[in-house]
């Protein structure tokens, strides 16, 4: 009867401990599904405490520490982006043998730009998977943000060789192969890459600045054309456009390319200047008044705008000095210099301005102004020079030392400063 009796008790207790494991099991099914639902609502609050609530049930559970930072990854903040990789981590510690959370645990990483623990996990993928040529694609652009070229050369080359046809690669191969300097290489390759996917932007940007860098005019000027019609929107596609007929010397393709877009950017100051700088550039090559007529006059209605940038306030104002109008040149070079970001040489061209008129003090404010806004100039001992004489002039002794030295450190043998070092020295 006792027998009996145990064996019975037994039975329950393995029936009740068979009715909590498949109850827990429903719970955390449960859970997923509302995780996932909630995901797919974009309710990512409710997802993560349903995963959580999985997690709390499952704690060996591979999908729900995925779902969950992938949940996480989903809200983008940088705290988030922490949660994610966490998560992501202890998804592929749980199963090293799924790919997914290595490649989840590597965009997320390549996200918070640690190229270094990107390149780790996108290497685990590889290993596991070696026919996938997203992985190696992958592989390639965290090492090449990382900084190493080589290795991401050597990655890119794999994912090609598993996928010819994955146009992202072929773009990064190109990159890469600039940046070690093999330009005809890297054209083909940014030609393949554009040949595959005809819309992919940045492989013809990069294109098309290459070919400048080959003179390859005419295929510099394909490029921008296509980018013109890809991204008819952007002002900055036909000014760039315009602006390489203009170096190109097709004045008219450029001018036409520009004003085609005046009706429908009338208001864009960055076509005027384009506009004005092509006709400026054209009325100098060509002895043309007629164009430097429509150079002023497309330069000082840009210039008009409270948006007009410094550099085109300064070319307006080169435009009048062409037109022989000192005046106006002055005006709009002085407003140059007062319009952030300064444009270096507005600075150059209102002192030269403002000395022709005698205007020595603000001439030289102008030129103290550049020096303090250039990193580095090549022609410093000159305009120290210019500095100390005008300092001079305005019987500024001190101000014109200090820069006859500041020169002369430049070049010890600028023959206008130590002769200007020799007038100072009775003074002191």
């Amino acid at each position: 009867m006792i027998a009996a009796l145990a064996v019975v008790a037994v039975g329950l207790t393995g029936a009740a401990l068979a009715w909590l494991v498949a109850e827990r099991e429903r719970d955390y099914r449960a859970n997923v599904i509302r995780g996932d639902a909630a995901l797919r609502d974009d309710l990512t609050f409710a997802a993560i405490e349903a995963y959580s609530g999985a997690i709390a049930l499952h704690p060996d559970s591979m999908i729900a520490y995925l779902r969950r930072g992938e949940t996480y990854r989903r809200r983008a903040d940088r705290g988030d982006l922490e949660a994610a990789a966490r998560d992501f981590r202890t998804a592929a510690a749980l199963d090293p043998l799924a790919t997914r959370p290595l490649e989840e645990l590597g965009d997320v990483s390549y996200q918070l730009q640690r190229y270094d623990r990107a390149v780790e996990a996108y290497a685990r993928a590889v290993k596991l998977d070696d026919r996938s040529a997203r992985f190696d694609y992958k592989l390639a652009l965290a090492r090449y943000r990382g900084g190493d070229v080589d290795a991401a050369l050597a990655a890119a080359g794999e994912a090609i060789r598993l996928d010819p046809r994955l146009a992202d690669a072929h773009y990064l191969l190109g990159i890469c192969l600039r940046e070690r300097r093999r330009p005809i290489e890297a054209a083909r390759a940014l030609e393949k890459a554009v040949a595959l996917s005809p819309t992919l932007i940045i492989a013809r940007e990069e294109l098309a600045d290459l070919y400048h860098e080959l003179d390859r005019t005419a295929d510099h000027l394909e490029q921008l054309q296509v980018l013109s019609a890809l991204d008819r929107a952007r002002v900055e596609r036909h000014v760039a456009l315009g602006l390489a007929h203009a170096r190109a010397r097709h004045w008219d393709a450029a001018v036409l390319t520009l004003t085609s877009e005046l009706d429908r950017h009338h208001d864009d100051p960055s076509l005027y200047r384009a506009l004005g700088q092509i006709w400026l550039e054209s009325a100098v090559a060509r002895s043309d008044r007629v164009d430097l007529t429509k150079a002023r006059e497309a330069l000082e209605r840009g210039a008009s705008s409270p948006r007009a940038t410094s550099e085109l306030l300064m070319l307006a104002g080169r435009a009048a000095l062409q037109d022989g109008d000192d005046m106006a040149a002055e005006n709009l070079l002085r407003l140059a210099t007062e319009r952030f970001p300064i444009a270096p040489g507005a600075l150059l061209l209102y002192a030269s301005v403002a000395e022709q008129h005698a205007r020595f003090d603000p001439a030289r404010r102008a030129l103290i102004q550049y020096e303090a806004l250039v990193a580095s100039d090549s022609e410093l001992a000159v305009h120290a020079a210019r500095i100390a004489a005008w300092s001079l002039r305005l019987e500024d002794a001190a101000t014109a030392a200090q820069w006859i030295a500041r020169g002369l450190r430049a070049d010890p043998h600028d023959e206008q400063l130590l002769a200007l070092e020799r007038q100072i020295k009775p003074l002191g």
